[in-house]
Order: C-alpha cells, then structure tokens, then sequence
C-alpha cells in the first residue's frame, strides 16, 4: 500500500498544488492506517475502516483528529478506484462527519497594540505588524521573499493555500518597521555571507521558521496574560475588520479563503462581542 501512498502524494503535489503541510498530513494519516490494517490493498472494505476508526476512538484521539484522517482516507480510496488500482471504493459509503464549528480565539485592539508597542527588536516587530494587519498565516509569512514586499506601492505579495497568489495592502506602520530591518537584514546577509532571498533572517544567520514564530508570538501573548498563537492575530485581524464595517467579500480576499462561508465565522464573533458589550452596560 505504501507504493500507492506515494503515487497519490506525488498526484497531490504536482497536480493538485497542495502545500508542503498538507501533503505531510496527508501522508502521517495515511501511513497510519496502513501500519493499523493486516490485508491488502484490493481487499480492505468497508469493515477494515470501520475497525480502523475504531482505533481511533479507543486511543482518545480528538474528533477533529479523526474527522481529518476520514477525510484522508476518503481522498486516497477515490483516487486509487479511479486509477483502476483497486476494484472498488471502499470509503464510498464512508459519511464524513462534519467538524463543530467553534469561533477562533481574538484579542482586543488594545492588546494588540500593547503588544505592538513593547520591547520588540525590528525583526519581531516587522513579524508581529504583518501577522496582524496583512493577516497571514505562519507559513505564507515566513516564506515571504524580500521581492515579495513593495514599500513604494504598499503592498505584500504571498502565496497561500494551494499556492494561491494573493495581494494586501500595507499600511503607513508597517512600512516604516519594514524599512527599519532591511538594512539590518543586510548586514546579517553580510556578516555570514548568506544569499537568500527570504524576508526573515535571525541575528545569528538562520532563516526563521514556523516555530521560531509560534514560540515568539507565544511568549509576547504572555505579556497580556493570553495564551495565543500567530493564528490569533489572523482572527483578530478578520474581526477587527468586520467589526468596523469591512465588506465580507473584502475580508474573504484579504485572508485568502475560497469559501464565503468560512470567513461568515468572523461575522458570529462579531455579534457575540456585541451581546457581551450591550448587556455589560445594561447590567451596570
């Protein structure tokens, strides 16, 4: 089964233009069923999944957990019937369960503005000012190249799910932090000889990496007593918009989303954070 795995990865890359994340999920949730079932590829049926998810459940794995290796295994089982690989689909009467819809975590304005204005080196500052207002995702920013960014016409360029281009416009504030670290980037360039073109690079010659910045948004969350993640200014950012009258539309194409409907979230933490605000004052 690990020979079709592959084939089917190899598809997901080059046809489909799934990131690099994704595949890697793809190919942990599909490895593990394969080390789970004992019969050979033309022989699973739909038993041999069911037994499957119930492994699943009896090692207490989240139902989102489970929800996406369903989805995995749904994917890889179409995709090898209609290569011919296999007789029949074994997955085809497998129902997807629907993951609960729960509103993303975010954190005020204020805060983020504490944040903004603490004790950050350029480098940090410049992360924090693009997670928050272009509202990227950990993976499209540290992947920005220095090309990507156009201080002259105020906008970033990066490249998202499915290596979906897209265009945001940066502000005054984030121009001004951009321009602080170039130069200091320069100088990194040159004190240890590096040629990249990547945005980011660390004091100490390393290109930063998605956990660089999860570890660094972490700790900054700590100063306002949060437990967040890069992914937490992405929200708020959304929120932030909606809350003052942005188009959803707009938002859609700013984060990126293909779906209307999953940008709609943003809307229903909007209207909580209005409940919250109007029963407050009448409750004074």
């Amino acid at each position: 089964m690990f020979e079709e795995i592959s084939q089917y990865l190899e598809y997901l890359e080059i046809e489909k233009g799934l990131s690099v994340n994704t595949i890697d999920a793809y190919r942990r949730d599909l490895y593990d069923f394969a080390g789970n079932i004992d019969s050979e590829l033309n022989n699973i049926d739909r038993l041999d999944i069911n037994s499957y998810i119930r492994i699943l459940k009896e090692k207490n794995y989240a139902p989102s957990s489970v929800i996406r290796k369903i989805a995995s295994l749904r994917g890889f089982f179409k995709w090898i019937y209609s290569m011919g690989i296999i007789q029949k689909n074994p997955a085809s009467t497998i129902e997807q369960p629907k993951v609960p819809q729960r509103l993303p975590k975010v954190i005020t304005l204020k805060e983020i503005e504490e944040m903004l204005h603490s004790n950050l080196s350029p480098l940090e500052s410049v992360i924090m000012e693009l997670l928050y207002s272009c509202g990227l995702r950990v993976s499209e920013l540290v992947n920005l190249k220095i090309n990507d960014v156009d201080i002259k016409s105020k906008y970033v360029r990066c490249f998202g799910k499915g290596s979906k281009e897209r265009i945001i416009p940066i502000g005054n504030k984030a121009v001004q932090r951009i321009e602080a670290y170039k130069p200091i980037r320069e100088n990194i360039l040159k004190k240890f000889n590096l040629d990249t073109k990547r945005l980011f690079v660390s004091d100490t010659g390393r290109l930063i990496n998605r956990q660089d910045v999860y570890n660094f948004i972490h700790k900054k969350g700590k100063d306002i007593h949060k437990n967040i993640s890069p992914h937490t200014l992405r929200h708020s950012f959304a929120t932030h918009l909606l809350e003052n009258g942005a188009d959803l539309r707009v938002v859609q194409e700013l984060l990126g989303h293909s779906d209307v409907s999953t940008t709609q979230l943003y809307t229903h933490i909007s209207k909580k954070r209005l409940k919250e605000v109007y029963f407050s004052i009448n409750n004074d």
